[in-house]
C-alpha cells in the first residue's frame, strides 16, 4: 500500500483482528445456538389437514424427482395437493412430474403450464400462475431444491397452529448433488448461513422468512396481497415475511430442518448465485449484512498477518477453530457431512469474496438474464427472468 503511512497499515491489521476474535467468539456462540435449538425438538403428531404445496419449477434439476417425492411420503393423514407450475411446456422439470405420477399413483399431483408473464421475478410469476388452482386452506411454498423428512407437515402445523402465528418458515443445511462445486456450495449452507439463521432468529437479531418453506392460510395469503403484490421484488421470500408481520403476525421458525439441494456445477455458476444471494441481502439489511463480516473470522485474520505476523497467525488458528466448531455441529445436526472439512479454510476465504464483491455490483446474472436493482429491493430484467 504505497503511501498509506504504517502506522494506519497497522491500526487496519489491529482493526481486521479485533473484528476477527469478535468473529471467533460469536461463532462458537452460534455453535452452541445451534445445537440447543434443535435439540428442542418436540414428538410430532399425525395430522389429518388438507394441505396443498406448491412447487415453482424451472429445468431439470439433479434428483428432482426424488426430491419432490420426500413431499408426497409424509407422515399426514390429511390430503396432500402437491401443486407443481412450468412456464414453457418443453420445459425438462415436465419429466420429473411424470415420474412422479407414475411412481405416485394414488397421489393428487398438480401440474400447471402457463407462460403468462407477471413482473421481473420470474418464481413469483409461475406462482401467480399456480395461485388460482389451490384447492386447500393451508399453503406450503417451498422451493424445487428442497428436501424434507417425513415428520414435516406434522411440525409445520403444529407451528402454524400457535397463537399469533401468521406463517411458518424452516431453516436448512446444505447437500451438494452436482459434484465438488455444489458441495462447496452446500458447504456454504450448512457451515456458514445455518449457523448465522438460527443465531439470528433465537436471539432476536433476525426475522427469517425463506424459499425453504413458507406455509400460511389462505385469507393470510390473501391478506398481504397474493402473490401479485412481490411480482417485481427480488427478495421475496423476506417481502412476503414483512408483509406478514405488518399484520401483526409472526413467522415462526419451529425446531427443525429441511434440507437444500445445491446444483452449482462449475465454478461460474456457484459464483453467480452466490454474488446474488448476498446483493440481495445487502439491499434488504444492509447494516446487518456489513455487520456480518465478522461471520467471516479466518480471512479477516490471514489479511492482518503480513502486517503483525504472530498475532495473526494466532488469530487464525483460533478462527479455524471456532469455524471448525461450527461446521461440525451443524453437521452433526443435520445428520450428514456436508463436505470435507479440510475444504473449509477454501469455504471460508470464497464466502469472504463474495461478501467483498457484493457491497457494490448493483446487477447480477440470473441464468442469462441480466438482473438490475432498484430501490427498495425492486428489481427489472431484460430479457424475460427466470428463476434458480
Amino acid at each position: 500500500m504505497v503511501g498509506v503511512p504504517i502506522a494506519i497499515i497497522t491500526a487496519l491489521a489491529w482493526t481486521m483482528l479485533g473484528l476477527s476474535l469478535i468473529g471467533s467468539a460469536y461463532m462458537i456462540a452460534a455453535a452452541i445456538t445451534l445445537r440447543n435449538f434443535l435439540s428442542r425438538t418436540a414428538p410430532s403428531e399425525r395430522r389429518n389437514d388438507a394441505v396443498t404445496i406448491l412447487k415453482p419449477l424451472h429445468g431439470a434439476e439433479p434428483r428432482l424427482a426424488d426430491n419432490l417425492a420426500t413431499f408426497l411420503t409424509q407422515d399426514h393423514d390429511g390430503p396432500i395437493q402437491l401443486l407443481c407450475g412450468v412456464q414453457h411446456p418443453d420445459d425438462p422439470a415436465i419429466a420429473a412430474v411424470e415420474t412422479l405420477r407414475a411412481r405416485f399413483p394414488q397421489a393428487r399431483i398438480d401440474l400447471i403450464v402457463d407462460p403468462t408473464a407477471h413482473g421481473a421475478n420470474g418464481k413469483i410469476g409461475n406462482l401467480i400462475n399456480l395461485e388460482p388452482h389451490i384447492a386447500h386452506n393451508i399453503t406450503v411454498l417451498s422451493d424445487s431444491d428442497m428436501v424434507v423428512r417425513p415428520d414435516y407437515l406434522a411440525r409445520l402445523l403444529a407451528a402454524l397452529d400457535a397463537p399469533g402465528t401468521g406463517a411458518v418458515t424452516i431453516a436448512y443445511n446444505g447437500r451438494g448433488d452436482a459434484g465438488f462445486w455444489s458441495r462447496i456450495a452446500a458447504a456454504g449452507l450448512s457451515w456458514q448461513f445455518l449457523p448465522g439463521v438460527v443465531f439470528g432468529a433465537v436471539r432476536g437479531l433476525a426475522r427469517p422468512c425463506m424459499g425453504s418453506t413458507i406455509g400460511m392460510r389462505r385469507e393470510t395469503l390473501a391478506a398481504i396481497g397474493g402473490f401479485a403484490a412481490f411480482a417485481d421484488v427480488l427478495a421475496d421470500d423476506y417481502a412476503v415475511g414483512e408483509a406478514v408481520a405488518a399484520l401483526g403476525l409472526k413467522v415462526a421458525m419451529p425446531a427443525m430442518l429441511v434440507t437444500h439441494a445445491s446444483t452449482e456445477r462449475n465454478f461460474r455458476e456457484l459464483w453467480r448465485h452466490e454474488l446474488r444471494w448476498g446483493a440481495t441481502v445487502r439491499d434488504v439489511v444492509p447494516v446487518a449484512y456489513a455487520m456480518g463480516v465478522i461471520a467471516i473470522p479466518f480471512p479477516l485474520a490471514l489479511l492482518a498477518i503480513p502486517v503483525l505476523p504472530l498475532p495473526g497467525l494466532a488469530l487464525a488458528g483460533l478462527a479455524l477453530l471456532a469455524r471448525l466448531c461450527a461446521s461440525v455441529v451443524a453437521d452433526q445436526c443435520s445428520g450428514a457431512r456436508t463436505a470435507p472439512l479440510w475444504l473449509l479454510p477454501l469455504r471460508d476465504c470464497l464466502t469472504f469474496t463474495v461478501f467483498i464483491a457484493s457491497l457494490t455490483v448493483r446487477s447480477v446474472d440470473w441464468r442469462g438474464a441480466t438482473l438490475r436493482m432498484a430501490e427498495r429491493g425492486r428489481i427489472s430484467a431484460e430479457p424475460e427472468l427466470p428463476f434458480r
